[in-house]
């Protein structure tokens, strides 16, 4: 494990070198995934690594795993409360739509919940362009796979170094750091809304996930399911698309 972190901190360090950037920054939401990344951006850059707190419907000192990620890193931070910018935002979208008809309330919860996302990951960048910073993803091979994140939210970064990381050795890895044990061990989840669970949502656990990747046989259900969001997500996984180049000939 200890050469795993090593080689995850001299790639982070030669990409933003590479990308003329002073430092990294992730955004803390009290997951194991972010408090990996916060450990591994500050072994990276110690001078030079910011997590930022980004809360709705929520304050900042209501944050308590992600402020224990920040003291256990030693990792400097800055919180942001979005909850009204959020809140205008949506009953905006929300007023604009019912005056014309075509609300959905079906999927209103969904939309609520990528907004939060996309607004996020606006802020990032906001602050990421502050300091020079890049910013920095906390994807892993599980959510890469299934398409487990919100397009251009938590999506939209510039690196992802636990991409090719499954859930079980992102764990490893945040036991070798010294995440606490509280981080490790809470339930997974986006916090989307509240009571929501990552493995409920998607419909599969993530050990059968990682066994999946393991290249493991899995029930047939968990892999019809595993497969069908892989296909749906398909998109996700790309850039945007455009036609072939228009040629007269």
């Amino acid at each position: 494990m200890e050469k795993r972190v090593d080689y995850l901190v001299s790639w982070l360090q030669d990409k933003i070198e590479n990308a003329g950037a002073d430092g990294a920054l992730v955004g803390i939401s009290g997951g194991i995934d972010s408090a990996v990344v916060a450990y591994l951006i500050k072994k990276a850059f110690p001078d030079n690594s910011i997590g930022v707190l980004l809360p709705i419907n929520k304050t900042v000192e209501e944050q308590d795993d992600a402020l224990a990620v920040v003291e256990g890193a030693g990792l400097e931070y800055v919180g942001i409360e979005l909850t009204d910018g959020f809140q205008a935002t949506y009953a905006e979208i929300q007023k604009q739509l019912q005056e014309k008809g075509d609300w959905n309330e079906e999927t209103a919860q969904l939309r609520s919940a990528n907004l939060q996302a996309r607004m996020r990951m606006s802020t990032l960048y906001a602050v990421a362009q502050n300091y020079n910073y890049l910013v920095v993803g906390t994807d892993n091979a599980a959510e890469d796979y299934t398409g487990y994140f919100t397009k251009y939210g938590d999506g939209g970064v510039d690196l992802v170094p636990l991409i090719n990381m499954r859930k079980e050795e992102v764990r490893e890895m945040a036991e070798y750091l010294g995440v606490t044990e509280d981080v490790i061990n809470k339930k997974p989840s986006a916090e989307l809304w509240e009571g929501q669970s990552d493995e409920e949502e998607m419909g599969i656990t993530y050990n059968a996930i990682d066994a999946f990747l393991r290249g493991e046989n899995i029930s047939s259900e968990d892999e019809e399911t595993l497969q069908n969001l892989h296909n749906k997500s398909e998109h996700k996984r790309q850039i945007p698309q455009g036609p072939p180049k228009f040629s007269e000939e």
